[in-house]
């Protein structure tokens, strides 16, 4: 009876009925998405670490920060979308706007943190409508391709199978490994990353549910066994570190403490500041638009004019919880294209999206497990999220270079520059650009918003 009066409070709560579905399915489905992307639990602490933040405390912002987010979500829409720090945006955050730019990781949560609630401000108004037209959608598809590329180096990197050399970069030598003495503490981890790549990508060909989280867990396991017969011998000094989870202090949640609210507003009115405030709003503007569209699109919830139904309500969950994130100490939280794998087992509401919030909140006590997981286990995910990406470069007109050259330009700067935004700057300014020149501005309908964006980007340049 119980059992029956919870689905009936359910169903009128999620509207089971009326989107053509049911608990059981819903709450599969759910799971099915947290499977998907529960890898970021893994992947966020071990690139925001980069900028010198707290791994533990990572972690448990990235959980409740997923959880929040995914929760408000169903709220507001009442959709089967679950968020989390994004890919991509994590990496900015780490290896551009810290490392690369100098600033300290205080000042980029804080700029995460004004940038989420500028997202609440056009999400409440019509002015996100405004932007994401204005940005032509060539330009669109290649921002996408391009953190996609990005993601993909990062991730080779982190496993050390791309290394800086005479060259720039080249591929790591095992010959000198097994000549130094590093091979067992370093090479093999570079082995088994490769194995991992690969695995990930049969699993994936062969339609896995979960494939990138049960690549990263088989590549951990091979890591766990080299190290129980010897084979892997942590060495710190590399940076490598044992990958057997450390349960000494049981299944406590890690301490929030070192990244709880250290916001840092003396940076604000800084044009940089400003300029990363501006890339990470586009990009997660972009990015979550995009996702929404394209999930959405799966699960046939376009209306006749291909738009979506409450897509202020997502578009603000993902606002808030970006602020959240950024308060309680992570990059970026985002909607994932991942959602399209409960969507796929038939997820059709906000109660896909509560069951994979009270999942994040449930991992939060297993965190010895996940903080284990080391960058060579979470490197093939990284490779095969920046293999998902790029297909977005195919939608791009080859045949009209005014389109495909500024789109090639936005894509090739996010890895050679090792820089979202001065991919996004290029695009825009080349397009813009190219476009004026050969006279095809007017037929191209290029909005007076891109052409202040180009004399931004301009500005930048010069007086940066």
């Amino acid at each position: 009876m119980s059992n029956s009066k919870n689905g009936g409070f359910l169903d009128r709560t999620f509207k089971l009925k009326e989107n053509k579905t049911d608990v059981r399915t819903e709450i599969i489905a759910g799971v099915t998405t947290f499977m998907t992307m529960a890898y970021i639990l893994a992947v966020n602490p071990n690139i925001l670490s980069a900028s010198g933040m707290d791994r533990g405390a990572v972690f448990t912002a990235t959980a409740l920060a997923s959880c929040i987010a995914t929760l408000m979500m169903a709220l507001f829409a009442n959709y089967p979308f679950v968020l989390a720090p994004g890919m991509g945006l994590n990496a900015y955050f780490a290896y551009t706007v810290v490392l690369g730019m100098g600033y300290t990781w205080q000042t980029a949560l804080t700029a995460v943190f004004v940038e989420g609630l500028i997202f609440i401000v056009l999400s409440v108004t019509n002015v996100r409508e405004a932007i994401f037209n204005a940005i032509p959608m060539t330009i669109k598809h290649a921002v996408s391709a391009g953190i996609g590329f990005f993601i993909a180096f990062i991730g080779l990197q982190n496993a050390k199978i791309v290394v800086d050399s005479s060259t720039l970069v080249s591929l790591y030598s095992f010959k000198s490994s097994l000549a130094n003495g590093t091979f067992r503490s370093e090479g093999i981890t570079v082995l088994l990353a490769l194995i991992g790549i690969v695995v990930t990508g049969i699993l994936m060909v062969r339609q896995v549910k979960g494939g990138m989280l049960w690549g990263i867990l088989i590549t951990w396991g091979l890591g766990i066994i080299c190290e129980l017969t010897g084979l892997y011998v942590p060495d710190a000094e590399l940076g490598m570190f044992s990958v057997l989870p450390n349960f000494s202090a049981g299944f406590s949640v890690p301490s929030l403490a070192p990244t709880f609210m250290k916001l840092d507003f003396s940076n604000v009115f800084s044009l940089n500041f400003i300029v990363v405030v501006f890339a990470f709003l586009f990009v997660d503007m972009f990015d979550t638009l995009g996702t929404l569209i394209g999930v959405a699109s799966k699960a046939d919830m376009l209306d006749k004019d291909g738009r979506l139904p409450k897509i202020s309500g997502a578009l603000l969950a993902d606002a808030i919880g970006t602020s959240a994130g950024a308060v309680l100490g992570t990059s970026t939280t985002t909607t994932f294209v991942e959602s399209a794998s409960g969507v796929a087992e038939g997820g059709r509401t906000g109660l896909t999206a509560v069951t994979a919030a009270i999942l994040f909140g449930l991992s939060l006590l297993l965190s010895p497990i996940f903080l284990a997981i080391p960058s060579f286990a979470t490197a093939p995910a990284l490779v095969m999220v920046g293999f998902l990406m790029i297909s977005a470069f195919l939608k791009i007109d080859f045949t009209d270079y005014t389109e495909s050259i500024p789109s090639f330009l936005c894509l090739i700067a996010m890895p050679f520059m090792y820089s979202i935004s001065e991919g996004i700057s290029m695009g825009i300014i080349s397009y813009v650009v190219i476009n004026l020149i050969c006279g095809k501005a007017k037929e191209k309908k290029i909005s007076i918003l891109m052409y202040v964006l180009t004399v931004l980007f301009i500005l930048k340049y010069v007086f940066l």
